[in-house]
């Protein structure tokens, strides 16, 4: 949890290009990570082991250097297990060597654990959706992202919910957020989609997405957009490999965001589909087998052009 944490908060200063001498309180960061302060002080206290931060006994934590020192340090906790036990599970059932139900004394005897280690773990895993506890000490694998075939299916699921949230009659856009999210896919597309780890990346795809999903004013919507978000991260890390269409997703989120700007929820919404048919192409191992000999898809700039001329009116908050 310590190394995990101190990955997050990182990345968050990274995120937010936060100046050297900046005060990491322990409050905050407690907040925006989604745990309490005791183990946030303990990853700010193993920063300071490691230079990131200095510790001052009366003041706090402050930034030893500025954001863009720490790409080092970010590409280091990027490249180390987040919890082993949780990858071995999640690789295990990608490749089919887990059941659909399986017990825990099972689980138990062949990751070698303990039960209370073994509980937390999938109690994690349950909170992401993938997977139920059954009757008794036994436990039931959800559906996952685990084929070709589902990965093409989340992304015509996503089509289908996120195009709707940005038509729904309770659509409303918080300016701040909204300008919030515009700086971090600004920074992808000035040069962070090169020097941003995997995970930062990813997340910062979801926060897009998870954001637009919220303004839908629709709670069905964000949540189903949340989990589908918590599936892909198992699968979608090493797809940044090919980091330059990073930059090109930035630049179309961008876009989305603009319209959404100026009152054009029919632009921003034939932008979505096309930015997620794109995706789809980009990166569903099967998609090459269900995209031959169909109609062709309208470029991005037709799209928007074309929806762009309904005129819809925006909300905001």
């Amino acid at each position: 949890m310590q190394v995990r944490i101190a990955r997050d908060i990182v990345a968050l200063v990274r995120r937010d290009v936060r100046p050297v001498g900046y005060h990491l309180a322990e409050t905050q960061l407690a907040r925006e990570i989604g745990t309490s302060r005791s183990p946030v002080k303990a990853a700010l206290e193993y920063l300071a082991e490691l230079g990131v931060v200095t510790h001052d006994a009366n003041r706090g934590f402050f930034l030893a250097g500025d954001s863009s020192s720490l790409t080092d340090v970010a590409e280091q906790f990027a490249s180390s297990p987040d919890e082993p036990l949780y990858l071995s599970i999640a690789s295990d059932r990608l490749a089919g060597k887990l059941p659909d139900e399986v017990g825990e004394a099972e689980l138990m005897r062949r990751y070698n654990v303990a039960r209370t280690t073994l509980r937390k773990v999938l109690s994690r895993i349950a909170r992401e959706g993938w997977i139920e506890q059954g009757v008794g000490h036994g436990w039931r694998f959800l559906g996952m992202i685990d084929s070709p075939d589902a990965y093409d299916e989340s992304f015509v699921f996503r089509q289908s919910i996120e195009v709707t949230g940005l038509l729904s009659p309770a659509f409303r856009y918080d300016p701040k957020h909204l300008e919030e999210i515009r700086a971090e896919q600004q920074r992808i597309v000035d040069g962070g989609w090169s020097t941003m780890t995997a995970a930062e990346l990813f997340d910062a795809n979801s926060h897009f997405h998870e954001a637009v999903a919220r303004w839908s004013g629709n709670r069905f919507i964000y949540d189903s957009v949340r989990r589908i978000n918590q599936l892909r991260r198992l699968v979608e890390y090493s797809q940044t490999t090919n980091r330059k269409p990073r930059k090109g997703q930035a630049e179309e989120h961008l876009a989305m965001l603009d319209a959404i700007a100026r009152a054009d929820l029919f632009g921003a919404a034939a932008l979505m589909r096309s930015h997620l048919d794109g995706a789809r192409r980009l990166k569903s191992p099967g998609a090459q087998a269900f995209s031959g000999g169909g109609a062709r898809t309208p470029s991005r700039a037709e799209g928007a052009a074309g929806a762009g001329r309904a005129g819809r009116t925006s909300r905001t908050r």
